[in-house]
């Protein structure tokens, strides 16, 4: 098989099922054709997605999923690899919601609506001032600042990683393990009050009136 569309198409079988499947000349003409279209399939979702390391997830599933396709009866490949990729690319994104909501309704509760009753404006800072109080116990502040960006107002991982000074998937690692910790109840640390009180009014600036630099500059004050 030809090294080099397997290193184009980033070995997105690390399984090894398709070097197995390297001798046949069906499995020479599938990847051919993937290669040839994939350029065009990222555009697509990274149109979707907006983020290019999520863009390359989705391929990378494309991809496996052209390999099980039954491709003698596929009339139009590259128009079913571009229905594929953008249904998995919706998908993702739906699901990347569901789960940022799910999150917000446990650590990040959303702010007092201004046309709220004092009552329940009183309430929900209440509920923040907590949310950021666990957050700021539990997790490192890298943890903290890619888990607020990503889970609390849907950052991609590049801005993520840009802001942080490390590697995308170094970023992912970050909310992965922010989760982790916040589902296993770790043990606290304790929290200078005057650090909350900034956290805190960052992040009730940011989801008000949708200014995230205060809150970029509280998260990742090297930046």
């Amino acid at each position: 098989m030809n090294t080099n569309l397997v290193e184009t198409v980033q070995d997105p079988d690390p399984a090894g099922t398709m070097a197995a499947a390297a001798g046949t000349g069906v499995a020479d003409e599938a990847m051919a054709l993937f290669v040839q279209v994939r350029p065009g399939l990222l555009k697509i979702a990274s149109r979707i997605v907006g983020d290019a390391g999520e863009a390359e997830d989705v391929l990378q599933e494309a991809w496996l999923r052209w390999q099980r396709t039954d491709r003698s009866v596929v009339l139009n490949p590259s128009a079913l690899l571009r229905t594929t990729t953008v249904r998995l690319a919706l998908n993702l994104v739906q699901s990347a919601w569901k789960r940022r909501e799910s999150c917000a309704s446990t650590w990040l509760p959303e702010p007092p609506d201004l046309d709220a009753t004092p009552e329940a404006v009183a309430e929900r800072h209440d509920a923040v001032e907590r949310a950021v109080l666990l957050l700021m116990e539990t997790l490192t502040p890298n943890q903290r600042a890619a888990y607020v960006l990503r889970e609390g107002f849907g950052y991609p991982y590049g801005r993520i990683a840009e802001l942080l000074g490390i590697g995308v998937a170094n970023a992912r690692q970050q909310v992965s393990r922010a989760q982790a910790r916040l589902t296993a109840h770790r043990d606290r640390q304790p929290v200078d009050a005057v650090a909350h009180r900034r956290l805190v009014q960052a992040f009730l600036t940011a989801a008000r009136s949708g200014d995230l630099a205060p809150l970029e500059g509280v998260l990742c004050p090297g930046r």
